[in-house]
């Protein structure tokens, strides 16, 4: 546990899990020092549009999701958001003050994060705050990032503008010049430079790359199930595992527990995040080492808080 309150910057690449490969290195280095693990996801509703999905699974990450549930089963967020976020607290409310941000291109879910207390950024405007400097994208928009965080020329400053930062990039986007997931390795790159082991930044951000499938079918079930070899071919023998603790909440079972297609996460802070056994950023890498296992979406910003010191620990 650091002995100061942490800074978390959550970078969300959105249906680029399909996409990573041996040439992304800076993701791979990251998840060897990080404690990785997954994130459950629930099902799908039946004719979900791209729309529904990309603000139901980032509303699982605000533990926010039952705000935009569709209880007609058409798979739209027609009037559902604007009805039920009028009765929803806040994430400053939520979490102890704590001042949080969201930056995307999507329309949709800069209206949905602005209804739920997120300040909406744009990826564009960071970048020609600086952009005169002979430098990269990446490198303009890591150094961005991390000043609003109040992380500045290798210092960590008192005050900072936001304890909490999300960076949605979606897939098919091209940023600056750059395809979605090599923008994403560049600039992944460009914080762990920043915030390198050992420094006193390292030492004071939490950062978080968690990747999804975005769009899934039944065809992604055989090779990206979460379930255990035995379980997944042998109907008879699941009765005889216990149930995880990522199928239950509170003492209720959850009945919509999707166990393929996971969310991919790795968290690291520097002397404060334990290492697992992970080495590269993949599916079957993370099920066969990883430290953090399985843990439902819907806890994900609990336990970020806690790094932040916004929110008491949630589970052991």
């Amino acid at each position: 546990m650091a002995d100061k309150a942490s800074r978390g910057l959550v970078i969300y690449g959105d249906g680029l899990a399909r996409l990573v490969d041996p040439t992304h290195t800076h993701l791979h280095k990251l998840a060897s020092l990080s404690c990785c693990g997954f994130l459950s996801l629930p099902h799908s509703p039946p004719s979900e549009s791209e729309d529904a999905r990309v603000i139901r699974e980032f509303a699982q990450l605000l533990d926010v999701g039952d705000t935009c549930m569709d209880t007609s089963g058409e798979g739209t967020t027609k009037d559902v958001t604007s009805e039920k976020l009028s009765s929803v607290k806040s994430i400053s409310d939520r979490f102890m003050g704590m001042r949080a941000a969201v930056i995307t291109d999507s329309s949709s879910l800069k209206s949905f994060g602005g209804k739920n207390g997120l300040s909406v950024l744009q990826l564009q405007e960071l970048y020609d705050r600086n952009k005169a400097y002979a430098q990269p994208s990446h490198v303009v928009l890591a150094f961005e990032l991390l000043k609003l965080l109040g992380f500045q020329e290798g210092k960590v400053l008192e005050a900072s503008q936001f304890d909490l930062i999300f960076l949605h990039i979606g897939a098919h986007e091209e940023i600056f010049g750059q395809k979605d997931i090599e923008f994403l390795n560049s600039l992944i790159g460009g914080v762990m430079e920043i915030a390198s082991v050992g420094s006193d930044i390292g030492s004071r951000l939490h950062l978080s790359l968690v990747l999804g499938y975005g769009d899934v079918s039944q065809n992604d079930d055989t090779n990206l199930s979460v379930l255990a070899t035995n379980q997944s071919s042998n109907s008879d023998l699941i009765l005889l595992f216990p149930r995880q603790s990522y199928c239950l909440k509170g003492m209720n079972l959850r009945t919509d527990v999707r166990p393929h297609c996971p969310i991919l996460m790795t968290q690291w802070q520097s002397g404060v995040t334990r290492k697992d056994n992970v080495n590269n950023f993949f599916f079957q890498e993370f099920k066969e080492h990883c430290g953090n296992l399985t843990v439902p979406a819907d806890r994900f910003l609990h336990e970020v808080a806690f790094k932040l010191w916004k929110a008491p620990k949630y589970g052991a």
